[in-house]
């Protein structure tokens, strides 16, 4: 077993003499303590100029930092390549198309077959050749309504 720890049991160092400070110590003391917490002499900004510009100056420049900076952004973020051409319904036979849809792979819906081409295909010319005679007796058919013209 561990006997207890008992301080009054070891002999006592006695500190050692402290020296005297050097002359004026004290009087110096102070100035030496601010001069380490002097605050640095301050630091001309790079921009400095830009603070006291004028307001369209700044204007200017802040514009042309933000127009230069989605351009370039624009023409960074461009693909690297387009395709090389684009493939149209127009170039594909009637054949491969039937083929195509009637192969059982495709589901066409009635909301694929109701959209209707952006520009006049000319279908009509195929089975529909008129003369003015019976456009003139088809519209002559068609009821009128009395009032509507009033």
């Amino acid at each position: 077993m561990k006997t207890p720890f008992r301080l009054d049991q070891h002999p006592r160092r006695w500190p050692q003499p402290l020296s005297s400070p050097p002359p004026g110590y004290f009087e110096q003391l102070p100035m030496r303590v601010m001069a380490q917490v002097a605050a640095p002499a301050p630091r001309p900004l790079p921009l400095a100029w830009l603070r006291h510009a004028p307001a369209y100056v700044r204007t200017g420049l802040a514009s042309t930092v933000l127009l230069g900076t989605f351009a370039a952004s624009m023409w960074l973020g461009a693909p690297l390549s387009a395709p090389s051409s684009t493939a149209t319904l127009d170039t594909v036979s009637q054949q491969q198309l039937l083929d195509y849809l009637s192969s059982g792979e495709v589901h066409v819906d009635m909301l694929d077959l109701a959209e209707l081409p952006t520009h006049h295909l000319g279908i009509t010319r195929q089975y529909l050749k008129p003369s003015s005679s019976e456009l003139t007796e088809a519209l002559d058919a068609q009821p009128t309504d009395e009032a509507g013209v009033l």
